[in-house]
């Protein structure tokens, strides 16, 4: 029996007790998003079996996404930003099964603390009209927007550039040497390079600009203007968060791939987020 068989075979009398009979998702993980314990609900509402949950089976077909349809972060990144911030974090799931929407999916995760060990809790309900539109609006490590409110950011800019006639530009910023640094001065390091390029963009960019934190090695930039290609937006970002950074005792240069893609407008923000990534990638 492995060391995780262990854990999970002593956890699961209290778990069973204490979520017996809820009505709301519950999963257990640990640093590396590993399900240690769940319950029907939470099985129920990802369109999954329990065991599957449990074992990291998913059937063919079945997919997470966001409310546009975009790629959501790994969940053991997640699990690892929930834990070095602190903090909770809320995110809205899509379960796609098939090429289909299935269901829409609140997920809050909590840093915890079980048997003397660092875990996740994850929460999970259904989505309602009447869901807050607060919650998950700021990112726990860097306090920039996180990736609702980007997504919603993103939503009105192109409503406004169709109806005045104007441009929106989205500028991704991928710190490609953050795995790097990790490895070699640990996350800690890590989370301060992020924390020194999300305030000089917050500081360097104007006010009519939002920056925002979009994945875990990932920052956006979302821009309204008359005119242009979106090409001196692009410009900007880089020259702000390109400058070398102290990281321990060194000075390193954060390593920053960035794309854009400007739009009038006539586009979801599905496809501007699809493009804008696909370029990143080459």
């Amino acid at each position: 029996m492995s060391v995780l068989d262990v854990a999970t075979a002593q956890l699961a009398p209290m778990w069973d007790e204490l979520v017996s009979g809820l009505n709301v998702g519950m999963l257990l993980t640990d640093e590396r998003g590993q399900v240690l314990a769940t319950n029907d609900v939470a099985a129920d509402l990802m369109q999954l079996a329990k065991s599957d949950l449990l074992t990291g089976n998913r059937p063919d077909g079945w997919q997470v996404r966001d409310d546009t349809g975009a790629r959501m972060p790994d969940w053991a990144d997640l699990a690892g930003q929930v834990l070095r911030a602190g903090t909770p974090m809320s995110i809205p799931l899509v379960i796609v099964r098939g090429g289909q929407s299935q269901s829409r999916v609140w997920a809050d995760y909590h840093a915890v603390r079980v048997q003397g060990r660092s875990r996740v809790l994850v929460l999970l309900q259904p989505v309602h009209t009447d869901v807050p539109h607060s919650r998950g609006l700021l990112d726990p490590l860097t306090g920039l927007p996180g990736r609702v409110l980007l997504l919603d950011r993103l939503e009105q800019a192109l409503t406004r550039a169709r109806s005045r006639g104007t441009l929106s530009t989205l500028v991704l910023v991928d710190v490609h040497k953050l795995a790097e640094i990790n490895k070699r001065h640990g996350f800690e390091r890590g989370d301060e390079l992020l924390n020194t390029l999300a305030s000089r963009m917050r500081e360097g960019m104007t006010d009519e600009h939002t920056v925002a934190r979009y994945g875990g090695d990932e920052f956006a930039v979302v821009a309204e203007h008359p005119s242009g290609t979106g090409e001196r937006i692009a410009a900007q970002t880089r020259e702000v968060a390109g400058w070398p950074v102290r990281v321990g005792r060194r000075r390193e240069r954060p390593g920053l791939r960035v794309s854009w893609v400007t739009t009038d407008g006539y586009a979801s923000v599905h496809s501007v987020l699809a493009r804008a990534e696909q370029q990143l990638q080459r």
